[in-house]
Protein backbone atom coordinates (compact mmCIF):
# COMPACT_ATOMS: atom_id res chain seq x y z
CA UNK A 1 0.00 0.00 0.00
CA UNK A 2 1.45 3.43 -0.66
CA UNK A 3 1.71 5.69 1.44
CA UNK A 4 2.35 8.66 -1.02
CA UNK A 5 -0.23 11.22 -2.06
CA UNK A 6 -1.55 9.42 -5.80
CA UNK A 7 -4.32 11.75 -7.60
CA UNK A 8 -5.55 9.16 -10.70
CA UNK A 9 -8.13 11.90 -11.51
CA UNK A 10 -7.82 15.33 -13.33
CA UNK A 11 -7.84 18.64 -11.42
CA UNK A 12 -11.34 18.77 -12.88
CA UNK A 13 -12.97 15.39 -12.25
CA UNK A 14 -14.92 14.75 -9.67
CA UNK A 15 -16.25 11.20 -7.61
CA UNK A 16 -18.86 10.87 -9.69
CA UNK A 17 -17.27 11.36 -12.84
CA UNK A 18 -18.87 14.67 -13.44
CA UNK A 19 -16.62 18.09 -13.36
CA UNK A 20 -17.42 20.70 -11.12
CA UNK A 21 -17.37 23.02 -13.82
CA UNK A 22 -20.16 20.76 -15.78
CA UNK A 23 -22.72 21.42 -12.92
CA UNK A 24 -21.86 25.19 -12.66
CA UNK A 25 -19.66 25.10 -9.52
CA UNK A 26 -16.17 26.33 -8.88
CA UNK A 27 -13.72 23.79 -8.16
CA UNK A 28 -13.37 23.63 -4.51
CA UNK A 29 -10.00 23.12 -5.08
CA UNK A 30 -9.36 26.53 -5.72
CA UNK A 31 -11.53 27.77 -2.33
CA UNK A 32 -8.74 25.51 0.04
CA UNK A 33 -5.76 23.53 -0.25
CA UNK A 34 -7.13 20.66 1.77
CA UNK A 35 -9.66 19.85 -1.30
CA UNK A 36 -6.84 20.05 -3.56
CA UNK A 37 -4.68 17.14 -1.50
CA UNK A 38 -7.72 15.13 -1.07
CA UNK A 39 -8.48 15.05 -4.82
CA UNK A 40 -8.97 11.49 -5.75
CA UNK A 41 -8.20 10.16 -2.17
CA UNK A 42 -4.75 10.39 0.29
CA UNK A 43 -3.82 6.64 -0.93
CA UNK A 44 -3.86 3.76 -3.36
CA UNK A 45 -2.79 -0.19 -3.91
CA UNK A 46 0.88 -0.98 -4.83
CA UNK A 47 2.55 -3.82 -5.98
CA UNK A 48 5.76 -5.03 -3.92
CA UNK A 49 6.98 -7.43 -6.85
CA UNK A 50 7.45 -6.65 -10.77
CA UNK A 51 5.34 -7.83 -13.48
CA UNK A 52 7.59 -8.00 -16.58
CA UNK A 53 7.08 -10.51 -18.28
CA UNK A 54 4.94 -13.87 -18.76
CA UNK A 55 7.66 -15.78 -16.32
CA UNK A 56 6.55 -12.67 -13.43
CA UNK A 57 2.79 -13.34 -14.27
CA UNK A 58 3.06 -17.42 -13.66
CA UNK A 59 4.80 -16.64 -10.39
CA UNK A 60 2.48 -13.66 -9.00
CA UNK A 61 -0.64 -15.24 -10.52
CA UNK A 62 -1.69 -18.56 -12.16
CA UNK A 63 0.27 -21.08 -12.35
CA UNK A 64 2.42 -20.08 -9.20
CA UNK A 65 0.24 -18.66 -7.28
CA UNK A 66 -2.13 -21.72 -6.77
CA UNK A 67 1.08 -23.58 -4.98
CA UNK A 68 1.39 -20.99 -2.65
CA UNK A 69 -2.72 -21.54 -1.82
CA UNK A 70 -2.42 -25.06 -1.52
CA UNK A 71 0.07 -25.08 1.05
CA UNK A 72 -1.47 -22.56 3.17
CA UNK A 73 -4.52 -24.93 2.77
CA UNK A 74 -2.82 -27.50 4.14
CA UNK A 75 -0.96 -25.33 7.15
CA UNK A 76 -3.35 -22.33 7.52
CA UNK A 77 0.03 -20.48 9.19
CA UNK A 78 2.01 -19.96 6.38
CA UNK A 79 -0.53 -16.99 6.08
CA UNK A 80 1.74 -14.74 7.64
CA UNK A 81 4.94 -15.61 5.64
CA UNK A 82 3.41 -15.74 2.25
CA UNK A 83 0.49 -13.29 2.18
CA UNK A 84 0.31 -9.15 2.88
CA UNK A 85 -2.10 -10.83 6.08
CA UNK A 86 1.19 -10.55 8.73
CA UNK A 87 1.48 -6.91 7.98
CA UNK A 88 -1.56 -5.13 7.16
CA UNK A 89 -4.51 -3.68 9.55
CA UNK A 90 -8.29 -2.92 9.09
CA UNK A 91 -9.44 0.23 9.96
CA UNK A 92 -12.70 0.44 10.47
CA UNK A 93 -15.86 3.25 11.64
CA UNK A 94 -18.84 3.21 11.16
CA UNK A 95 -18.99 6.95 10.96
CA UNK A 96 -21.09 7.53 14.61
CA UNK A 97 -17.97 9.99 16.45
CA UNK A 98 -15.64 11.56 13.84
CA UNK A 99 -13.21 13.53 14.88
CA UNK A 100 -15.17 16.17 16.34
CA UNK A 101 -17.71 16.28 13.76
CA UNK A 102 -19.71 13.54 15.63
CA UNK A 103 -22.24 11.18 13.73
CA UNK A 104 -21.39 12.19 9.90
CA UNK A 105 -21.62 8.78 8.56
CA UNK A 106 -19.43 6.44 6.60
CA UNK A 107 -18.84 8.08 3.17
CA UNK A 108 -18.08 11.35 5.00
CA UNK A 109 -15.82 9.72 7.59
CA UNK A 110 -13.38 8.31 4.83
CA UNK A 111 -11.02 11.07 4.60
CA UNK A 112 -10.19 10.98 8.12
CA UNK A 113 -10.02 7.09 7.84
CA UNK A 114 -7.58 7.23 4.79
CA UNK A 115 -5.19 10.04 6.56
CA UNK A 116 -5.00 7.10 9.66
CA UNK A 117 -4.04 4.93 7.27
CA UNK A 118 -1.48 6.77 5.77
CA UNK A 119 -0.28 7.64 9.37
CA UNK A 120 -0.31 3.94 9.82
CA UNK A 121 2.41 3.75 6.82
CA UNK A 122 4.23 7.19 7.21
CA UNK A 123 5.21 6.49 10.84
CA UNK A 124 4.85 2.93 11.59
CA UNK A 125 5.65 1.15 8.46
CA UNK A 126 2.44 -0.67 8.92
CA UNK A 127 0.08 -1.13 5.65
CA UNK A 128 -3.82 -0.13 6.38
CA UNK A 129 -6.97 -0.23 4.61
CA UNK A 130 -10.37 2.10 5.60
CA UNK A 131 -13.02 0.57 5.64
CA UNK A 132 -16.11 2.31 6.60
CA UNK A 133 -19.42 0.35 7.88
CA UNK A 134 -23.05 1.22 6.41
CA UNK A 135 -24.26 -0.29 9.81
CA UNK A 136 -24.78 1.13 13.43
CA UNK A 137 -26.16 -1.73 15.18
CA UNK A 138 -23.42 -3.62 17.71
CA UNK A 139 -24.08 -7.01 16.60
CA UNK A 140 -23.76 -6.31 12.90
CA UNK A 141 -20.45 -4.49 12.52
CA UNK A 142 -19.49 -7.34 14.98
CA UNK A 143 -20.23 -9.97 12.12
CA UNK A 144 -19.02 -8.02 9.63
CA UNK A 145 -15.68 -7.10 11.29
CA UNK A 146 -15.47 -11.30 11.98
CA UNK A 147 -16.16 -11.73 8.56
CA UNK A 148 -13.41 -9.60 7.17
CA UNK A 149 -10.51 -10.55 9.40
CA UNK A 150 -8.99 -13.13 7.75
CA UNK A 151 -7.58 -10.65 5.18
CA UNK A 152 -5.89 -9.02 8.06
CA UNK A 153 -3.13 -9.28 10.67
CA UNK A 154 -5.27 -6.54 13.47
CA UNK A 155 -8.23 -4.27 13.79
CA UNK A 156 -8.14 -0.97 14.44
CA UNK A 157 -11.18 0.23 15.71
CA UNK A 158 -12.08 4.30 15.07
CA UNK A 159 -14.24 6.83 15.13
CA UNK A 160 -17.27 4.72 17.02
CA UNK A 161 -19.06 6.24 19.21
CA UNK A 162 -19.13 5.45 22.90
CA UNK A 163 -20.68 3.35 25.01
CA UNK A 164 -21.39 0.62 21.68
CA UNK A 165 -17.63 0.97 21.08
CA UNK A 166 -16.73 -0.80 24.46
CA UNK A 167 -18.52 -3.47 23.87
CA UNK A 168 -18.09 -3.98 20.09
CA UNK A 169 -13.68 -3.68 20.92
CA UNK A 170 -15.13 -6.40 23.78
CA UNK A 171 -16.74 -8.60 21.54
CA UNK A 172 -14.38 -8.89 18.67
CA UNK A 173 -11.32 -9.24 21.11
CA UNK A 174 -13.31 -12.31 22.50
CA UNK A 175 -13.89 -13.60 18.86
CA UNK A 176 -10.87 -13.21 17.25
CA UNK A 177 -7.06 -14.18 17.49
CA UNK A 178 -5.42 -10.82 16.04
CA UNK A 179 -4.93 -7.57 18.01
CA UNK A 180 -7.96 -5.40 18.16
CA UNK A 181 -7.11 -1.92 19.27
CA UNK A 182 -9.71 1.23 19.74
CA UNK A 183 -7.71 3.72 19.78
CA UNK A 184 -9.99 6.51 20.63
CA UNK A 185 -9.72 5.14 23.72
CA UNK A 186 -6.17 3.44 24.06
CA UNK A 187 -4.24 5.26 22.00
CA UNK A 188 -5.06 8.41 23.89
CA UNK A 189 -4.36 7.06 27.05
CA UNK A 190 -1.48 5.36 25.98
CA UNK A 191 0.04 9.37 25.27
CA UNK A 192 -1.54 10.99 28.03
CA UNK A 193 0.44 8.49 30.40
CA UNK A 194 3.59 8.90 28.56
CA UNK A 195 3.21 13.15 29.10
CA UNK A 196 1.64 12.51 32.90
CA UNK A 197 4.53 10.39 33.35
CA UNK A 198 7.37 12.82 32.17
CA UNK A 199 4.90 15.93 34.13
CA UNK A 200 5.67 13.85 37.63
CA UNK A 201 9.22 12.96 36.80
CA UNK A 202 9.95 17.09 35.95
CA UNK A 203 8.40 17.92 39.22
CA UNK A 204 9.90 15.11 41.70
CA UNK A 205 7.04 13.41 42.22
CA UNK A 206 5.89 9.92 41.81
CA UNK A 207 2.21 9.20 39.69
CA UNK A 208 1.35 7.46 43.78
CA UNK A 209 1.37 10.78 44.83
CA UNK A 210 -1.06 12.20 42.77
CA UNK A 211 -4.69 13.10 42.57
CA UNK A 212 -6.65 13.40 38.79
CA UNK A 213 -9.74 14.42 37.97
CA UNK A 214 -10.83 13.66 34.44
CA UNK A 215 -13.23 15.60 32.39
CA UNK A 216 -15.34 13.01 30.01
CA UNK A 217 -16.85 10.00 30.62
CA UNK A 218 -16.81 8.50 27.10
CA UNK A 219 -14.17 6.31 25.07
CA UNK A 220 -10.97 8.25 25.91
CA UNK A 221 -12.18 9.32 29.89
CA UNK A 222 -12.60 5.67 30.71
CA UNK A 223 -9.57 4.37 29.38
CA UNK A 224 -7.32 7.15 30.70
CA UNK A 225 -8.88 6.23 34.25
CA UNK A 226 -7.95 2.41 33.38
CA UNK A 227 -4.42 3.47 32.36
CA UNK A 228 -3.89 5.66 35.10
CA UNK A 229 -5.17 3.19 37.69
CA UNK A 230 -3.40 0.46 36.58
CA UNK A 231 -0.07 2.78 36.67
CA UNK A 232 -0.29 3.23 40.09
CA UNK A 233 -2.12 6.98 40.16
CA UNK A 234 -3.01 8.14 43.89
CA UNK A 235 -6.59 8.86 42.73
CA UNK A 236 -8.89 9.84 39.44
CA UNK A 237 -12.05 10.90 39.78
CA UNK A 238 -14.46 11.65 36.48
CA UNK A 239 -16.84 13.87 35.20
CA UNK A 240 -19.40 13.59 32.99
CA UNK A 241 -21.77 16.23 32.29
CA UNK A 242 -23.93 15.55 35.27
CA UNK A 243 -20.38 15.59 37.74
CA UNK A 244 -18.61 13.24 39.62
CA UNK A 245 -19.10 9.79 38.75
CA UNK A 246 -19.49 8.10 42.35
CA UNK A 247 -21.29 5.03 43.50
CA UNK A 248 -23.64 7.06 44.90
CA UNK A 249 -25.01 8.02 41.72
CA UNK A 250 -28.58 6.53 40.61
CA UNK A 251 -28.19 7.37 37.07
CA UNK A 252 -24.87 5.30 35.47
CA UNK A 253 -24.59 3.15 32.80
CA UNK A 254 -22.87 0.22 32.96
CA UNK A 255 -19.82 1.15 32.02
CA UNK A 256 -20.05 4.55 34.34
CA UNK A 257 -20.83 1.90 37.33
CA UNK A 258 -17.57 -0.11 36.56
CA UNK A 259 -15.66 3.10 36.32
CA UNK A 260 -17.05 4.09 39.76
CA UNK A 261 -16.08 0.82 41.28
CA UNK A 262 -12.15 1.90 40.78
CA UNK A 263 -12.13 5.58 40.77
CA UNK A 264 -12.81 7.96 42.98
CA UNK A 265 -11.39 6.64 46.07
CA UNK A 266 -11.80 10.15 48.09
CA UNK A 267 -15.53 9.86 47.40
CA UNK A 268 -15.79 12.97 46.12
CA UNK A 269 -19.30 13.94 44.45
CA UNK A 270 -21.04 17.55 42.68
CA UNK A 271 -19.41 19.15 39.74
CA UNK A 272 -16.16 19.21 38.14
CA UNK A 273 -15.21 22.41 39.18
CA UNK A 274 -15.22 20.99 43.28
CA UNK A 275 -13.27 18.07 42.15
CA UNK A 276 -10.48 19.97 40.88
CA UNK A 277 -10.22 21.99 44.14
CA UNK A 278 -6.81 21.07 45.52
CA UNK A 279 -6.48 18.44 42.68
CA UNK A 280 -2.69 17.70 40.66
CA UNK A 281 -3.57 16.94 37.70
CA UNK A 282 -6.81 17.91 35.12
CA UNK A 283 -7.45 16.14 31.62
CA UNK A 284 -9.83 17.38 29.50
CA UNK A 285 -11.26 15.05 26.63
CA UNK A 286 -14.78 16.35 26.74
CA UNK A 287 -15.05 19.96 25.06
CA UNK A 288 -16.80 22.55 27.11
CA UNK A 289 -14.92 24.75 29.22
CA UNK A 290 -13.76 25.16 32.90
CA UNK A 291 -13.79 28.09 34.45
CA UNK A 292 -10.81 30.22 34.99
CA UNK A 293 -11.59 30.14 38.91
CA UNK A 294 -11.65 26.33 39.02
CA UNK A 295 -8.09 26.25 37.70
CA UNK A 296 -6.93 28.69 40.02
CA UNK A 297 -8.19 26.13 42.69
CA UNK A 298 -6.09 23.14 41.72
CA UNK A 299 -2.85 22.29 43.95
CA UNK A 300 0.14 24.62 43.58
CA UNK A 301 2.42 23.29 40.63
CA UNK A 302 -0.87 21.33 38.52
CA UNK A 303 -0.53 19.49 35.39
CA UNK A 304 -2.84 20.91 32.96
CA UNK A 305 -3.68 18.92 30.14
CA UNK A 306 -6.67 20.52 28.15
CA UNK A 307 -7.01 18.04 25.25
CA UNK A 308 -10.32 18.65 23.20
CA UNK A 309 -10.01 20.02 19.22
CA UNK A 310 -10.01 22.67 18.26
CA UNK A 311 -10.98 24.26 21.47
CA UNK A 312 -8.96 23.12 24.67
CA UNK A 313 -11.02 23.35 28.06
CA UNK A 314 -8.81 25.41 29.20
CA UNK A 315 -6.62 27.80 27.01
CA UNK A 316 -2.90 27.12 27.56
CA UNK A 317 -2.54 31.70 27.75
CA UNK A 318 -5.11 30.83 31.34
CA UNK A 319 -3.40 27.67 32.07
CA UNK A 320 -0.25 28.67 32.00
CA UNK A 321 -1.03 31.11 34.81
CA UNK A 322 -1.64 28.35 37.65
CA UNK A 323 0.34 25.39 35.92
CA UNK A 324 3.65 23.94 36.02
CA UNK A 325 2.86 22.05 32.56
CA UNK A 326 0.52 22.69 29.92
CA UNK A 327 -0.44 19.72 27.55
CA UNK A 328 -3.37 20.26 24.93
CA UNK A 329 -4.41 18.30 21.52
CA UNK A 330 -3.39 21.24 19.16
CA UNK A 331 -0.25 21.32 17.06
CA UNK A 332 0.27 24.67 17.45
CA UNK A 333 1.14 24.75 21.34
CA UNK A 334 3.97 22.87 23.06
CA UNK A 335 3.06 19.15 24.48
CA UNK A 336 0.67 17.81 21.42
CA UNK A 337 -1.36 14.70 23.09
CA UNK A 338 -1.48 13.10 19.78
CA UNK A 339 -2.39 9.54 18.98
CA UNK A 340 0.24 9.30 16.20
CA UNK A 341 2.60 8.45 19.17
CA UNK A 342 1.30 5.63 19.96
CA UNK A 343 -0.87 3.82 17.32
CA UNK A 344 1.90 3.18 14.88
CA UNK A 345 4.14 1.41 17.32
CA UNK A 346 1.92 -0.61 18.97
CA UNK A 347 0.87 -2.27 16.32
CA UNK A 348 3.84 -2.87 14.17
CA UNK A 349 5.18 -3.96 17.62
CA UNK A 350 1.84 -6.46 17.52
CA UNK A 351 2.02 -7.78 14.12
CA UNK A 352 6.16 -8.15 14.67
CA UNK A 353 5.55 -11.14 16.88
CA UNK A 354 1.96 -11.93 15.79
CA UNK A 355 0.43 -10.97 18.77
CA UNK A 356 -2.94 -12.22 19.47
CA UNK A 357 -4.00 -9.32 21.24
CA UNK A 358 -3.12 -5.89 22.21
CA UNK A 359 -2.70 -6.90 26.56
CA UNK A 360 -2.82 -3.92 29.61
CA UNK A 361 1.11 -5.09 29.73
CA UNK A 362 1.81 -3.83 26.13
CA UNK A 363 0.07 -0.45 26.71
CA UNK A 364 1.80 0.25 29.45
CA UNK A 365 4.94 -0.47 28.00
CA UNK A 366 4.33 1.07 25.02
CA UNK A 367 3.24 4.29 27.32
CA UNK A 368 6.45 4.22 29.26
CA UNK A 369 8.62 4.11 25.94
CA UNK A 370 7.05 6.94 24.57
CA UNK A 371 8.10 8.78 27.86
CA UNK A 372 11.79 7.16 27.72
CA UNK A 373 12.39 9.07 24.43
CA UNK A 374 12.08 12.28 26.31
CA UNK A 375 14.93 11.33 28.11
CA UNK A 376 17.26 14.19 29.46
CA UNK A 377 15.22 17.06 27.77
CA UNK A 378 13.03 17.05 29.93
CA UNK A 379 11.07 20.50 30.01
CA UNK A 380 7.89 22.15 31.02
CA UNK A 381 7.39 22.55 27.56
CA UNK A 382 8.89 18.86 26.41
CA UNK A 383 7.03 16.48 28.18
CA UNK A 384 5.95 14.73 25.44
CA UNK A 385 8.02 13.86 21.67
CA UNK A 386 7.17 15.51 18.43
CA UNK A 387 5.56 12.62 16.62
CA UNK A 388 7.81 13.52 13.96
CA UNK A 389 10.73 12.68 16.43
CA UNK A 390 12.00 9.17 14.09
CA UNK A 391 13.38 7.48 17.53
CA UNK A 392 9.49 6.98 18.45
CA UNK A 393 8.19 4.63 16.68
CA UNK A 394 11.31 1.81 16.97
CA UNK A 395 11.21 2.79 20.17
CA UNK A 396 7.20 1.94 20.97
CA UNK A 397 7.09 -0.91 18.41
CA UNK A 398 10.64 -2.49 20.42
CA UNK A 399 8.67 -2.41 23.91
CA UNK A 400 5.19 -3.73 22.68
CA UNK A 401 7.08 -6.62 21.36
CA UNK A 402 8.75 -7.67 24.32
CA UNK A 403 5.76 -7.17 26.61
CA UNK A 404 3.94 -9.39 24.39
CA UNK A 405 6.43 -12.37 24.38
CA UNK A 406 6.88 -11.60 28.13
CA UNK A 407 2.74 -11.85 28.42
CA UNK A 408 2.37 -14.50 27.06
CA UNK A 409 0.72 -13.46 23.85
CA UNK A 410 3.71 -13.64 21.13
CA UNK A 411 3.59 -16.55 18.46
CA UNK A 412 7.33 -15.65 17.04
Amino acid sequence: MAAEIVNPRSDSESLNGHTEQESGAEPLDSFDPAFALHRGGKMAVQATVPIRDKDDLSLAYTPGVAKVCSAIAEQPELVHDYTWKSSVVAVVTDGTAVLGLGDIGPEASLPVMEGKAILFKQFGGVDAVPIALACTDVDEIVETVVRLAPSFGGVNLEDISAPRCFEIEKRLQERLDIPVFHDDQHGTAVVTLAALRNAARLSGRPLGELRAVISGAGAAGVAIAKMLVEAGIGDVAVADRKGVVSRDREDLTPIKRELASFTNKAGLSGPLEAALAGADVFIGVSGGTVAETAVASMAEGAFVFAMANPDPEVHPEIAHKYAAVVATGRSDFPNQINNVLAFPGIFAGALQVRASRITEGMKLAAAEALASVVGDDLAADYVIPSPFDERVAPAVTAAVAAAARAEGVARR
